[in-house]
């Protein structure tokens, strides 16, 4: 029989404590390479650009955003 007194209570296996610094520097990891995007496109000419860069760059800045807005809405206790 299941019982809710015999049952572990779920840890998160990261430290809440923690959030606030994942947040920052995930973010702040994340808007550099989003300003390194948007400095690549605005410098370089229409011949010279390189697929291949735009979307590495791209792709690194939108994960570290979207963990660092993650982190973001847990810090804040928006549990998701």
């Amino acid at each position: 029989m299941l019982d809710v007194e015999s049952m572990n209570r779920y840890v998160s296996p990261i430290n809440p404590a923690v959030f606030p610094h994942l947040t920052v520097v995930l973010l702040g990891i994340g808007i550099f390479f989003m300003a390194w995007f948007f400095v690549y496109e605005v410098t370089s000419s229409k011949f010279a650009r390189d697929l291949k860069k735009e979307l590495v760059i791209s792709l690194v800045a939108s994960v570290f955003i979207g963990f660092g807005v993650l982190f973001l809405l847990l810090w804040v206790g928006i549990y998701v």
